[in-house]
């Protein structure tokens, strides 16, 4: 047994407890549950549940401990999945209510893996409607709130996993990351996101199989805990072109993502910078960056305010994203308008303006950004930005279209502190860094070298470890009592609505 609430144990730490026999896999679960239960009417992040299965999946769990036989690597560990995934016996609906009434007889491929590593699924979390746009807002389960503030959006796509892990409903949450799916919720609320390199999570179900600018990764409270989840994700995906197989093994190691080395902070050469030259950074995160980068600079070896040249990123993000939400839902749109929401049918109708040229020079600008990226990176260990350009605003502002007075460019704009290294194909993290000036959530982004993604986890580790011995950027715990006794999200206006 232990003393602290197993529902705020690190993934980590309760795999070991567990495997020694300290911790019941049916008294993590239980926590969980309790979490879930007392806590999601405030925060909505959570619609779907299936506590019956946890619970059998628990209990077998126990049984294999007792047993004594070999145990998965995430074995008795809660499992959120993002409702963008397969979760047998409960809806996917994607956010989208033509799909309200879609229940999966079977689990998908990544909650399949997860599960056969030892984790135990639990229920879904929710999503902006087909992970478009960063404000987990749908017309099928409503918003979710942000952990900190319910008034506040908790960010997406995957907002609701986010929320999960910040309560501690499960350890573990899945996710996935266009244009910061992973690390801009990471952010908002507090935990951890991270977005791999190309292939190193297979995208099986990527329908641009040869554009890779979606991607599935591990979502944790911990960094070392998204290594442990990356560790089962990580594998052979022959329908992935970016996944890199070779006689049956991929190009890196899985099992090394859940055993990082140590590094020396002091040996890295540090780039830097608030906006990458071209984002419309909020003058409250800029601060709170410039905060945070002063008291860790001293433990790097070097430290720049200097960035890739990062020129056409807008209209590569844009030309790319809009073609993929082309081919993906114009057919909705066409045969049922009403079930389609404005910021898939802006992405749609922007998809169908282009051109085959502007398609061209897309891809062709793209392949410049690479190499421009590949050059700064010879000369610099990891960079640092801010992870999302806004402290958290009121969910019922579906996206920002004002930065500091300034007009942005579309519904996405506000995601290009994130998007900048998606374009590029670089693995990305968000960890918490303390409060902002409005005290929310403030995530530092740390980019790392394109396939150097089992380093660029280690580094963030010792920043997380660092950033813990700070008490200006130690993150405090979501208020649980006030949580528990604030009303309903449910009765709050427009939580049903896109008004």
């Amino acid at each position: 047994m232990t003393a602290t609430d197993p529902a705020d144990l690190s993934a980590l730490e309760a795999r070991r407890l567990i495997a020694r026999r300290r911790l019941s896999p049916v008294e993590l679960a239980e926590a969980c549950i309790a979490r879930a239960e007392t806590l999601d009417h405030a925060v909505n992040a959570m619609p779907a549940r299936d506590f019956d299965r946890l619970r059998d999946g628990a209990k077998a769990a126990e049984a294999a401990v007792a047993a004594e036989g070999p145990l998965g690597a995430l074995h008795g560990l809660p499992l959120a999945v993002k409702d963008m995934e397969d979760m047998a016996g409960l809806p996917t609906t994607f956010g989208s209510t033509a799909f309200r009434d879609n229940v999966p007889k079977r689990d998908g491929a990544p909650v399949k893996e997860l599960a056969a590593a030892g984790a135990l699924p639990m229920g879904k979390t929710n999503v902006p409607e087909w992970s478009a746009g960063a404000n987990s807002r749908n017309l099928v389960y409503g918003a979710t709130g942000n952990p900190y503030d319910v008034t506040k959006t908790c960010a997406g796509s995957s907002g609701g996993s986010a929320v999960a892990l910040a309560l501690g409903y499960a350890p573990l949450a899945t996710g996935s990351d266009m244009g910061g799916s992973l690390r801009n919720p990471a952010a908002h609320c507090g935990v951890v996101g991270f977005r791999p390199s190309p292939g190193v999570v297979p995208g099986e179900a990527r329908a641009t199989a040869l554009l890779p600018l979606s991607t599935s990764g591990p979502m944790a409270r911990r960094v070392a805990d998204a290594g442990l989840m990356l560790s089962v994700m990580s594998r052979p995906g022959r329908d992935d072109p970016f996944s890199i197989e070779v006689e049956g093994r991929t190009a890196w190691d899985p099992a090394g993502f859940a055993a990082l080395p140590r590094v020396d902070l002091s040996s890295l050469k540090v780039a830097a910078t608030e906006d990458f030259g071209f984002a419309p950074t909020e003058s409250t995160v800029r601060d709170q960056f410039r905060k945070a980068l002063a008291q860790l600079s001293p433990f790097f070896g070097r430290v720049e305010d200097t960035a890739p040249d990062c020129r056409d990123a807008d209209d590569i993000f844009g030309v790319l994203r809009g073609i993929s939400f082309l081919g993906t839902h114009a057919d909705l749109l066409d045969r049922a308008p009403e079930h389609v929401g404005p910021n898939v049918r802006d992405n749609v109708l922007e998809g169908r303006s282009y051109s085959g040229e502007d398609v061209a020079r897309a891809l062709f600008r793209q392949g410049d950004y690479h190499r421009r990226w590949q050059r700064f990176f010879g000369d610099w260990d990891v960079l640092v930005s801010p992870a999302i350009t806004v402290s958290p605003r009121p969910w019922r502002e579906l996206y920002p279209t004002h930065i500091d007075g300034a007009p942005t460019k579309t519904y996405f704009h506000w995601l290009a502190l994130a998007y900048a290294t998606t374009v590029a194909g670089h693995p990305a993290i968000s960890i918490p860094c303390g409060l902002d000036a409005k005290g929310m959530p403030f995530g530092l982004q740390i980019v790392g070298r394109r396939h150097g993604d089992r380093a660029l986890l280690a580094i963030a580790a010792e920043i997380e470890a660092v950033i813990a011995g700070l008490p200006d950027l130690a993150l405090p715990r979501p208020d649980l009592a006030a949580l528990r006794a604030a009303p309903p999200i449910a009765e709050a206006e427009a939580f049903l609505s896109f008004d």
